[in-house]
Parts: structure tokens; sequence; C-alpha cells
């Protein structure tokens, strides 16, 4: 008999492409969807709802110096400025027009949230990866999906992709009430500095029957609070509880 919930790590050759705006859409006050398209979208592989891609941004004279993956590691063109990056999900990728969509929290600092806020039809983004995915079995009992507006990307992603009958809790937190999404399951909503924060409700979320994920996505620090909640104060078994930083307090 197979062993059951076991994780699939999958890695994927990393290419790098330059992608094209087609779309940017409202989704709130401050969050944006920018949809990119281009013939490198081809094959573009993305097996997991958090995986992420390296997005790279133009440089102070609009040139994008991206680094050349080599035997050891990305090399960018010496001498030159080298374009900044961070890291995004891959909010929705449809391979028949080649096409993915982005989310970006505006947040008014960074190179990231100051390109998305300004991006219009015809500008140029650069897409590295994804370098590789982790697959979260199908086979728990019951789903629970933890983060702040970082988070929503894949929370969506993973609610629309997982089977219609799969038990799953959702706890999210945003800025402010008009920062709420349409999720395709019901989602309970906290907002930042309010009470009950989500802290406080994970801390007393009576936890599912039968065996249960917790994926938790937020700031770095709290990530790790978070996971130490689980698993030390919770008794959550540690295999169970994949917790990511999705961004570092300054």
């Amino acid at each position: 008999m197979s062993e059951t919930h076991q994780i699939q790590r999958v890695r994927h050759e990393v290419k790098m492409r330059m992608l094209t705006v087609v779309n940017v859409q409202q989704l709130t006050p401050h969050m944006l969807r920018i949809t990119v398209h281009g013939p490198e979208l081809e094959g573009f592989p993305s097996a997991s709802p958090d995986d992420h891609v390296k997005l790279f941004f133009p440089v102070s004279t609009g040139e994008f110096n991206m680094p050349v993956m080599t035997p050891d590691g990305p090399q960018y063109p010496e001498g030159k400025e080298p374009s900044p990056a961070r890291d995004y999900t891959p909010r929705a990728f449809r391979p028949k027009v080649l096409e993915l969509d982005l989310d970006f929290v505006i947040h008014g600092e960074g190179p990231a949230s100051t390109w998305a806020e300004k991006a219009k039809v015809g500008d140029t983004l650069g897409v590295g990866g994804p370098r590789g995915s982790m697959i979260v079995p199908g086979d728990y009992d019951h789903y629970v999906l933890v983060g702040d507006e970082t988070a929503l990307p894949a929370i969506g992603r993973w609610l629309e992709e997982m089977p219609k009958d799969t038990a799953v809790t959702i706890l999210a937190e945003v800025a402010s009430a008009d920062e709420k999404q349409v999720l395709a399951r019901e989602t309970q909503w906290f907002i930042r500095g309010a009470s009950p924060s989500l802290d406080e409700a994970l801390a007393t979320l009576p936890i599912p029957r039968g065996d249960t994920f917790w994926w938790v996505a937020t700031e770095s620090k709290r990530a790790r609070e978070l996971r130490s909640l689980l698993v030390e104060t919770r008794g959550i078994d540690k295999d169970w509880v994949k917790a990511t930083g999705y961004w570092q307090a300054s």
C-alpha cells in the first residue's frame, strides 16, 4: 500500500521570458490583475497553486538587464545595473491564448508596486521560472488556507483548481473591508488591526476531523509564529503544515 499525503516536488527548466501587458484590471482599491502575453509562454509550467515566478522590472534607463541561467546559477550582464526582481504567484495561465495573470498589491513602494501602478497595455515585463513546484496531494480530509493580501492569488487559484467537494476553510486578512475579493468558496475575512484578528481566529479554530493540511502565507516572521502556534501549541503534525513568508517587514 502506498503512503498517503506524499508531497511531490517537481523541478522545471528555468526559462527567462519577455512578455507584453495586454490587460490591466482593478480588482480592489489596492489590488491589480495584470495580464501578460507572448509566444515565449509556450510550455509554461505551473503545477501548484503556490508556485512563484521571478518578475524582472526595468532599470532607471528603461532597459531590462535580466540574468542568464548558467551551471553556477543566474549571471547578470557585467557592468550593467541588474533589473530589480520580485517573486510573484502565477494567478492563472491560459495556454491556448498564451496569457498569464499576475496579481499585484499596490502599497506605494518598491519596484513591483511602482511598476504595476503605472502599467498599461503594451508595456513589457520580464518573467523567469517557475523553478519548481511543490504539489500538495489531494488525499487530505480537509484543507485550511490562511493568509494576507499577498496570499490571495495562491488561495484563489487553489480554490478554483481543487474538486468542488473538497472540505476547505479559508482565513484571509486584508487592510480594509473594500479589499475583500470574491473567491470560489466561503471565506472568513479579517480586517487588519480589528478584533478578532486572523491570528486569534487561527488559535481558536476548531481542528477539523480527519487529516488536515494547513497552509499559511504571510509576512515572514509572522508565518514562523503561526507555524509554531499550529505545531507546538496546537499539536498539528509538522508534516501537515506549510508556512511561508511571502514578504518581509522592514
